[in-house]
């Protein structure tokens, strides 16, 4: 793991989200995907807001964290005891997996897509 990356944090309402957690919270918008997703400056890990579209480990919130090699990283993983909720998939920016650690607590790793 290089990094944690992301904290996702799966939300009804895209736009109720954005307005509490960057004009409540304070947290300044990143970037925005539409209806989908929202990244917010977290202060060092990215608040990801994500809309159903986006909800990518269920209506959970979690860590998002940045590898080299998803698909390796995931084998290395589940190898060590993790259970894989969804394999390595390209989504719209990124390529992302779903695991599940021994506690049951769900996690995702991600990789930026390369153009």
């Amino acid at each position: 793991m290089s990094k944690l990356g992301n904290v996702l944090v799966p939300v009804d309402d895209l736009e109720a989200a954005i307005a509490f957690y960057a004009g409540t919270l304070g947290l300044p918008v990143k970037f925005r995907d539409g209806d989908r997703f929202a990244a917010l400056d977290g202060g060092g890990a990215t608040v990801a807001l994500v809309a159903s579209a986006e909800q990518v480990a269920g209506t959970a919130t979690a860590p998002s964290y940045k590898v080299g090699d998803v698909a390796r990283v995931v084998r290395e993983l589940a190898g060590a005891g993790a259970e894989v909720v969804r394999d390595a998939e390209a989504g719209p920016h990124e390529t992302r997996a779903v695991l599940r650690d021994p506690s049951g607590n769900v996690f995702v790793l991600y990789s930026p897509l390369r153009p």
